[in-house]
């Protein structure tokens, strides 16, 4: 077989593959819902994280750092190693039942692209080339020109599941995982994953898929009138909030609670005193006995909101332990009485 002929055959089969595993759209069943998403980008090359935030058209930095938990202090060149994989956050519509992001990033073709290129290696199969064409309405997909902006459709969506709120991460799964071990991790189950990626059973499971993966959030004080509602912040990750007044966190490990702060990198901001406790500001926690009060978050509109919110602190033992010695006491009393109502019948004979 001649080279060329070679290359053909090579090429055809390489293409045959990518269309029969291609990437399934995410079901999103809301028109026109719009919320924020996360998926994961396997670099193709060792780069930086402001490579990568130029090439998702990420507009700040801190965006990218909150979605993977990175120190705020990272610095732009911060190295990525090739196959190393980073959470991209971005903006995510709900259209023809199929969520996408919405219209980006923008890619710029360079000489020399084309549209499995872009597709396959530049954004590391997270979408397919017909993908692309798709929604940039290109007629001929071997028809693309040098510095011609391209929509990249990155899969997503904006469902409940289960009838709660939740961040939809698109995984990309190794070699080597299972359903089971990914809903663990992730905090789900398995059936869920099996149900919003129309698996049929474990086995379906393809390395290199991008799996939609609902990741619970934290649980906040965000009034549904505030402009950043609902506020979705899953485990081990943080955001800015309020015009960038606010930092909020979200860690398991504190009762799934969000954690909300003044964010300290916009001097305009002003100083954040806590409604109903005006000796507390944002973040603040102060005790008294087995009641704890902290000043949280509640969104914003033309103002920041907080909220004084009072936990119990009170070890539920010793609830349990108190009543039963009171039960206790009532049941020693009723003993005694009837011992005392039997020596009284006896001395009466």
């Amino acid at each position: 077989m001649s080279s060329s002929n070679t290359l053909f055959f090579s090429t055809s089969l390489l293409l045959f593959f990518t269309i029969s595993f291609a990437q399934q759209p995410f079901r999103c069943t809301s028109p026109g819902a719009t919320c924020n998403a996360l998926v994961d980008y396997v670099s193709p090359n060792a780069t930086t994280l402001s490579a990568i935030r130029t090439l998702f058209t990420i507009k700040n930095l801190r965006t990218i750092l909150g979605a993977n938990n990175l120190p705020l202090s990272t610095p732009p060149t911060f190295p990525i190693a090739a196959s190393q994989t980073i959470k991209i956050p971005f903006p995510c519509i709900c259209t023809n039942g199929t969520g996408i992001s919405n219209r980006r990033p923008n890619y710029t073709v360079v000489p020399g692209d084309g549209l499995y290129h872009i597709a396959a290696e530049v954004f590391s199969g997270l979408v397919t080339y017909p993908q692309i064409q798709a929604v940039n309405n290109i007629s001929n997909a071997s028809l693309i020109e040098a510095g011609q902006t391209l929509w990249i459709p990155l899969p997503c969506s904006c469902d409940d599941v289960d009838g709660q709120k939740v961040v939809h991460y698109g995984h990309v799964v190794a070699a080597g995982s299972t359903v089971e071990g990914i809903a663990q991790q992730y905090n789900t189950s398995q059936d869920t994953l099996l149900r919003l990626n129309n698996l049929t059973g474990p086995q379906d499971l393809k390395a290199g898929a991008v799996l939609d993966v609902p990741l619970k959030a934290c649980s906040s004080m965000v009034s549904n009138n505030s402009l950043d509602y609902p506020l979705l912040v899953p485990n081990d990750t943080y955001v800015f909030t309020a015009t960038n007044c606010v930092r909020c966190r979200c860690d398991a490990a504190l009762n799934w609670m969000l954690q909300c702060e003044a964010s300290q990198i916009n001097s305009s901001c002003p100083a954040i005193r806590c409604e109903g406790a005006e000796n507390l500001y944002l973040g603040n926690t102060t005790s008294s006995g087995c009641n704890r009060t902290t000043c949280a978050y509640a969104g914003y509109n033309q103002t920041i909101l907080t909220t004084a919110a009072l936990e119990s602190t009170c070890p539920a033992s010793d609830n349990r332990s108190s009543a039963m010695s009171l039960q206790g006491w009532k049941w020693s009393k009723v003993v005694i009485f009837m011992h005392m109502l039997l020596l009284c019948i006896s001395f009466l004979k």
